[in-house]
């Protein structure tokens, strides 16, 4: 039996990466009839879909998993064996990274300044809830995420980073305006408030524990930057929950406030990262690790 040829993935690949068969065709230097070839070969051979025939065409769930192994194969020859292609060595290393907004905007950048100073990577950061970061890696669209889940897939390791505290911060003038009368149930459900997208449940679960307010009940605006989640507080258009290593010189110039400061909500974050991993990629994990555990309270 015919073992898995890579070309019919490659090919799966630039059809995704470039969104039509006619510019994955120009892409590979192929004619588009044997682009359509190869992704029926593959199909054949897996007897299964593995793309959804759409405007534009996306992997179905078998086809995200070649890929992301497709993508890890692609990486490991580009790292361990450029002396196969002497121009191979000149091309930049492209690493894929999925996210949390808060991680973007405070620490994961400066853990990889000295790596791209001294090595040729190109980052590809994919931002997203830090709840659903790990499907990103499941789906092998990426090499490594940030992740509130503590227990590891399947070939990869989860390891700790730290923790992440988050205040219930507003402006002065916010608070005078909607919290004169104290911060509580009533005086919460008048005031905005902010969350990431649909998918944050964070400040939903932080004031349905603590006030027992339901979710319907929550006046807020959906934001996707974790920078404008602190703008918004500064400028008394919200109250919002943002972590405290992002805003430690806006508490003590006083331009923020905590309006709940006997109330923490922590978050215990995780580098997941593919075991076998060796050149660039061990050392974006080592990086990001050992950065965190210096910079995250622990």
């Amino acid at each position: 039996m015919r073992g898995l040829d890579y070309k019919w993935v490659e090919a799966l690949d630039a059809i995704v990466e470039h969104g039509s068969f006619e510019k994955a065709a120009e892409h590979l230097y192929i004619s588009q009839s044997a682009v359509s070839q190869r992704v029926k070969q593959l199909e054949k051979w897996l007897a299964q879909p593995v793309l959804v025939r759409g405007l534009p065409p996306r992997p179905t769930a078998v086809g995200k998993k070649l890929l992301g192994l497709y993508r890890r194969v692609r990486l490991l020859e580009q790292e361990l064996v450029p002396e196969l292609a002497s121009e191979l060595g000149d091309k930049p290393l492209s690493v894929s990274l999925a996210t949390n907004a808060d991680s973007l905007a405070t620490w994961l950048l400066p853990s990889l300044h000295e790596l791209l100073q001294t090595k040729k990577i190109g980052l590809n950061l994919i931002v997203d809830d830090e709840g659903r970061t790990i499907e990103k890696l499941k789906n092998g669209e990426v090499v490594g995420a940030i992740s509130l889940e503590s227990q590891s897939i399947l070939g990869c390791v989860a390891d700790y980073l730290g923790r992440v505290d988050y205040l219930c911060v507003a402006s002065p003038e916010f608070i005078q305006r909607h919290f004169s009368q104290g911060v509580n149930r009533e005086t919460l459900m008048k005031a905005p408030a902010v969350a990431y997208d649909q998918h944050d449940k964070m400040h939903q679960k932080f004031v349905n524990q603590h006030f027992n307010i339901a979710p319907e009940r929550i006046l807020k605006h959906t934001v996707r930057s974790s920078e404008a989640f602190v703008k918004l507080a500064l400028s008394g258009v919200a109250y919002c929950l943002i972590p405290r290593l992002q805003i430690e010189e806006e508490l003590a110039e006083g331009r923020l406030i905590e309006i709940t400061p006997t109330i923490l909500l922590s978050h215990r974050i995780y580098w997941h990262h593919w075991q076998l991993e060796s050149g660039v990629l061990g050392d974006v994990s080592k990086a990001i690790i050992e950065y965190a555990r210096e910079f995250l309270p622990q």
